[in-house]
């Protein structure tokens, strides 16, 4: 039971990139407009994170840690276990949906110009009625407060989750990070354009 579960976890959160082919993953991000995010300089993880729920760390928070890690310190902040000033913690929620889709039948007549003197489906034929099962995956970061245990910041990405995202999950993950903390403050100048 624990490996199904943490199998379809890995597949939920793998998947989020390859969620929409051309656009990704919806991704939005709220933060607490009373809060300067680049007050703080350093970070650590929940201990245990959410996505730990079976009493032991999975590979999908240590994947996690490394991508949100690796992300972290090239804005600037510093990673400290003993005593950071922000915390993370990740939720991860994978859903079972259905999607019914609706085709013209191909039993009507569909001769004529352009269709002319055609019919089918919209001429009083049935269509063809077919139910797509699929999961949706949704990750989010949160980012804490750890002096005061409040939120400060927190981004979400949901998508589809497709099936060939399960042979190589690594890079899906590094890239759902990379996304999920694209708007995360920096502490460092911005980089100026090349060629300046």
């Amino acid at each position: 039971m624990r490996t199904a579960a943490l199998r379809v976890g890995l597949i939920g959160l793998a998947s989020l990139v390859l969620a929409a082919c051309a656009s990704g993953p919806e991704v939005r991000v709220d933060a607490d407009p009373s809060v300067r995010i680049t007050d703080y300089r350093s970070f650590g993880f929940f201990d245990p994170l959410a996505t730990d729920k079976a009493g032991y760390s999975t590979l999908v928070t240590s994947r996690l840690k490394e991508a949100t890690r690796r992300e972290l310190e090239s804005r600037g902040y510093r990673y400290d276990a003993v005593n950071p000033e922000l915390l993370v913690n990740f939720q991860l929620n994978v859903e079972d949906r259905s999607e019914i889709r609706s085709t013209p039948s191909a039993g009507g007549y569909y001769g004529g110009y352009y269709g002319y003197r055609s019919y089918g489906a919209w001429a009083g034929y049935p269509a063809d009625i077919q139910t797509i099962n699929y999961k949706q995956g949704t990750l989010n970061i949160d980012v804490v407060d750890a002096g005061r245990k409040a939120l400060v910041w927190q981004s979400f990405a949901e998508g589809r989750i497709k099936k060939k995202s399960m042979e190589n999950p690594g890079p899906a993950i590094d890239q759902t990070v990379t996304l999920l903390l694209a708007d995360f403050p920096s502490l460092r100048p911005p980089t100026p354009p090349a060629g300046n």
